[in-house]
């Protein structure tokens, strides 16, 4: 670990945001550029102390989690993520894994939507970030490890949570639509990638599954429009825009109503009711790979 060259990367970097970069108000007039440290910390969701150590060179050794929250915070491309795990002494993580690093360009969108649910997505179906509405009508899907962070994989392997928010008579569709944008996501990343391991946990757990993979079906995702049951407002119809990555390795999920609709009032409540109904969902792990 270069502590010397990670504090000097930090500090640079949170010098040249400014607060509107990253979805943050301005607030009263700054004595120095950039963001303040506990703005940064407030990001990376850490202690102030602990950043603070580490642009101070007496930090700790941050682990790849951490690490994986400051590029985030930072809003670091690819190549920058990557260095920033080699001066903290870690390997760089696999840029074609299908998980883990946001793509700034979709942060900086996802910073401006406040009034309506939006997520960022891998190609493998492992919700990234969400913003609050996104939490208020999935729930949050944070807490979720190893394989089970894919929604491919809770799907078939805990269907009852997994499919407790689409329409029973729509569940048999959404089935094939998550078989084929994993097939998708299998033919970019090969048989040795994460896409590879779910397609075997799948096989291996999931007779319907099974059945589904010999189709070949192959297509993208998200549908225009769908049907989503929540816990206390009932079904809301939403329209569902996607904008990818230039390598399509990640997509920004955003979900409307039309003006004056039903569903746009639910939204509006939505708003209001927060997370409330989830207080006390447990969130379903399962054993890291």
């Amino acid at each position: 670990m270069d502590r010397a060259a990670l504090a000097d990367f930090l500090r640079r970097h949170r010098e040249s945001l400014h607060p509107d970069d990253v979805g943050l108000p301005a607030g009263a007039r700054r004595r120095a550029p950039g963001l303040r440290r506990e703005e940064v910390a407030l990001l990376a969701a850490m202690s102030t102390d602990y950043y603070t150590r580490l642009e101070q060179r007496r930090g700790p050794q941050p682990s790849d989690q951490m690490l994986s929250s400051l590029a985030r915070a930072l809003r670091l491309t690819a190549d920058e993520r990557d260095y920033l795990y080699r001066v903290a002494g870690h390997n760089t993580p696999d840029r074609f894994s299908g998980a883990g690093h946001v793509s700034p360009a979709l942060l900086r969108v996802l910073d401006r939507l406040e009034d309506t649910p939006a997520l960022v997505l891998s190609n493998l179906g492992e919700t990234l970030i969400q913003n609050r509405l996104a939490v208020a009508l999935f729930g949050d899907r944070s807490g979720f490890s190893g394989l089970a962070r894919s929604e491919f994989y809770r799907w078939f392997t805990d269907p009852e949570a997994a499919r407790a928010q689409y329409p029973e008579d729509d569940r048999a569709r959404q089935s094939r639509a998550q078989v084929a944008s994993l097939r998708d996501a299998y033919g970019a990343l090969g048989p040795r990638s994460r896409a590879g391991e779910l397609v075997r946990a799948l096989l291996a757990e999931s007779p319907e599954f099974a059945e589904l993979w010999e189709r070949h079906e192959v297509a993208r995702r998200f549908e225009d429009h769908k049907t989503l049951i929540h816990p206390e407002l009932g079904a809301i119809e939403l329209d569902c825009q996607a904008l990818f990555t230039e390598d399509q390795s990640q997509c920004l999920l955003v979900l409307t109503a039309p003006p004056r609709t039903e569903a746009a009032e639910k939204l509006a409540l939505l708003s209001v009711l927060g997370t409330q109904s989830f207080a006390g969902t447990a969130t379903t792990e399962a054993p890291a790979p």
